[in-house]
């Protein structure tokens, strides 16, 4: 299933009910009700890392159980619409699992409520397609990268594309709050951080340079020639600008944070301040007072847990391993998270390239 909006999981039991399912879900929503959590059904897993129990954790629930599996594969919120990557593990988890996979397309949930725009929901219709991908004769007869192929076809989706194409109205006044999230940088003036996106518009702050985002979902330049008319689009050019610093030499990152840790299901604990630095060899956390140093290389996994609003706490850039996770909160250093997320991805694909 694609992983759109925070009312993906109701779509997925409206759609799948009565059917048990065992829900494939991130591990800190488990804190604070783990045996709630495990008496549903769901089955935690720490986003983008390694986690060997897991597809044992499935095979148990489909072959014990008799339930259905769902897997939001892309195991992150898209920012700008569009999809975001798949493990490449994939196709080899359907193969030991050896079990039909069903495909839910949602449309209208990224719409309705957007990770970008705070949480306030829009009044758009909400729809679900499912489709029987594979049998598990298909599976066995192709190859873990051909069905990872399949999946990577599967997971083209742009969210404001379908708005415009389908001319779907969303004239909420709020509609572009905190859309500075994901458009962080100007493309007239080439400022970081310092975007502003309130009521209809997004706003430069350095440079003045104006867009509304209209009711049907496309950028009108307000008092200059317009850069962009689709978000996607901006944000794909951002990408580009971060790959060029990265191969220039010139990407770093380094940020004062708040410092949160999960080390069980039982709570997780603010333990102080410290600082995040992000350069092309990975991530370094330095805190409380010189008690905590954490290092995670460039090529520990294929993209980065971030969100916004996560939890209605702030923004935040997670990293750790399978005994602890670190939740950074960025103090005030603009719009970064994004960024963040965007570099973890494209560092991740130049060292695999060149190693």
């Amino acid at each position: 299933m694609n992983h759109s909006s925070f009312i993906d999981l109701k779509i997925a039991a409206t759609v799948f009910y009565p059917r048990p399912l065992s829900i494939v879900c991130t591990s800190d929503g488990f804190v604070g009700k783990k045996n709630l959590m495990r008496h549903m059904g769901c089955i935690p897993t720490q986003k983008f890392v390694t986690d060997l129990t897991l597809v044992r954790d499935m095979r148990y629930a489909v072959n014990k159980l008799n339930s259905s599996v769902l897997l939001f594969p892309e195991a992150s919120y898209s920012f700008d619409g569009t999809a975001t990557p798949l493990p490449q593990s994939m196709g080899k988890c359907l193969k030991m699992l050896g079990v039909p996979v069903v495909m839910v397309h949602t449309q209208g949930a990224f719409l309705r409520d957007p990770l970008y725009n705070n949480l306030k929901i829009r009044d758009v219709d909400v729809s679900a397609e499912i489709e029987y991908l594979l049998s598990p004769e298909q599976i066995v007869e192709k190859s873990a990268k051909e069905l990872n192929q399949i999946l990577s076809d599967q997971f083209k989706f742009d969210n404001f594309k379908w708005q415009q194409e389908h001319h779907i109205k969303v004239d909420e006044p709020f509609r572009a709050d905190y859309l500075n999230r994901v458009l962080y940088k100007c493309p007239h003036c080439m400022t970081e951080g310092e975007m502003t996106g309130m009521g209809t518009t997004l706003t430069c702050d350095h440079c003045g340079a104006v867009y509304e985002l209209t009711e049907y979902g496309y950028l009108k330049a307000i008092n200059t020639t317009p850069k962009f008319d689709h978000i996607p689009e901006w944000y794909r050019w951002e990408r580009e600008c971060v790959r060029n610093e990265i191969k220039e030499g010139s990407y770093y990152l380094k940020t004062e944070v708040d410092i949160c840790m999960m080390v069980n299901m039982d709570c997780i604990y603010h333990v102080g301040k410290g600082t995040l630095i992000h350069t092309e060899d990975g991530f370094k956390l330095d805190g409380c007072d010189g008690a905590l140093h954490y290092e995670q290389k460039a090529t520990a996994s294929y993209s980065l847990y971030a969100d916004y609003y996560w939890y209605e706490k702030g923004d935040v850039i997670c990293i750790g391993d399978h005994d602890t996770l670190y939740y950074c909160f960025p103090r005030n250093n603009g719009d970064i998270v994004a960024k963040t997320r965007i570099a973890a991805e494209e560092l991740y694909r130049i060292k695999k390239v060149t190693f």
